[in-house]
């Protein structure tokens, strides 16, 4: 058994004090079947990231957290990645220029999908006209976009074949953030589009009974929500392999802010993962490190301990240094920082000596604010097993100043 339990949370790899109180306090509210924390937890808003908590009929909104559907896509292409390398720069200034990163669009092409003819917009209508307008016009504007944060688009060398792979990380953008800010102010009586009051992190979970009204709302908004994080990422994938002019010849697509009705030990469940990648008995998925790190494709073992966790495993190498601490305080009126640990010289040495060809991306976002992802592995041996190890060649993310209230 390579978990520990404590104060009845199962616990992989090294605990950290502050994610585990909060696991603990999720623990104590609701029906909870199991909480859980994967190798790469650290603190989040009410439910820690890494933190994976079952209920018995319940769906908690904080828990999912503010970007439903976040989550990861990666393709294997049809090239080698020696085969790009000689035009690297070139295409990765492409990737920047063509590529939506921040809260906009770089260019003011309508991308029309069936997602906005899905039946569960009606959910939106039910609360009222000026909710799904405004919540229908944000997917609309922001479909296709990356955001900023931790959000990225990157290209691979797989270590033992040279294949080409391309990655990408965001979520709902938008469009799930006022969701679940929505969904958590109807939970307390307040106004849908209302400003949420400044709760603090370690705030209990909010907790809805799935078969209420509300809760059967939720759930079919925060699958819309799922459905649309799907749908931009495809969008971007597109846009990276016409820009390469490459084909994908396999895929690995996956959220890791989502809850999930599945059954567990005999009984149903409500499985609600923050930071946390599914991890059932073959079923793939795409783990990405920090950009001076490699990235993996694994697979869910049919082992008891994967059962333990309940199919849930690592979904990055997990934040040792906050942001403030690892870039300082951004001053939005001056445009200027101060107090940060990482420099802007720190980070590209160090990514550069990975051989890798960066594009946008603040300190926040270094090398150093991470755990190495092996590590991480490590603590989950016995639940998944790597497919293809990923050595990322080159890393587009938004610049280090750029304004999404979106971005995590």
């Amino acid at each position: 058994m390579s978990y520990q339990i404590i104060n009845g949370v199962r616990v992989w790899g090294s605990p950290d004090a502050g994610a585990l109180a909060q696991a603990v306090m999720c623990q104590e509210h609701g029906r909870v079947v199991q909480t859980l924390l994967m190798a790469d937890h650290h603190k989040g808003y009410s439910q820690p990231i890494g933190g994976v908590v079952a209920y018995d009929g319940q769906i908690s909104p904080s828990g999912v957290g503010y970007d439903i559907g976040c989550g990861n896509k990666a393709v294997r292409t049809n090239l080698m990645a020696d085969e790009v390398k000689p035009q690297l720069a070139r295409i990765m200034d492409e990737l920047a220029r063509k590529v939506s990163f921040g809260v906009g669009r770089v260019n003011k092409e309508r991308i029309d999908h069936e997602l906005f003819d899905d039946p569960d917009w009606s959910v939106y209508k039910s609360i009222g006209r000026q909710e799904h307008d405004k919540l229908k016009a944000l997917a609309r504007e922001q479909l296709g976009t990356v955001g900023s944060g931790n959000h990225y688009v990157d290209l691979f060398e797989e270590q033992a074949t040279g294949r080409l792979w391309v990655g990408n990380h965001f979520g709902s953008r938008g469009f799930g953030h006022k969701t679940a800010s929505g969904f958590m102010n109807m939970a307390a009586g307040r106004e849908f589009l209302g400003k949420a009051p400044g709760e603090t992190m370690d705030q209990p979970p909010v907790l809805l009974e799935l078969a209420s009204e509300l809760g059967d709302m939720y759930y079919r908004a925060m699958k819309l929500a799922g459905r649309y994080a799907y749908a931009g990422r495809d969008v971007v994938m597109e846009q990276v392999l016409s820009i390469l002019g490459a084909q994908a010849d396999m895929e690995v697509h996956n959220h890791h802010n989502y809850a999930w009705q599945e059954q567990h030990h005999g009984r149903d469940t409500v499985v609600v993962r923050k930071g946390a990648t599914p991890s059932a008995p073959g079923q793939l998925g795409f783990i990405g490190g920090s950009m001076g790190d490699i990235s993996v494709i694994v697979r869910g073992k049919a082992t008891a301990e994967n059962e333990d966790a309940f199919y849930s495993t690592v979904h990055g190498a997990g934040r040792i240094m906050s942001r403030t601490q690892a870039a300082g305080k951004m001053n939005w009126k001056t445009r200027t920082r101060s107090g940060g640990a990482i420099t802007a010289a720190q980070m590209y040495e160090a990514v550069r000596g990975f051989g890798v060809e960066l594009r946008g991306a603040g300190t926040d976002e270094s090398p150093f604010v991470y755990r190495r992802l092996q590590e991480v592995l490590d603590a989950h041996a016995e639940t998944i097993e790597v497919l293809h190890v990923l050595k990322p060649i080159g890393v587009c993310m938004a610049g280090a100043d750029e304004f999404d209230p979106y971005k995590d």
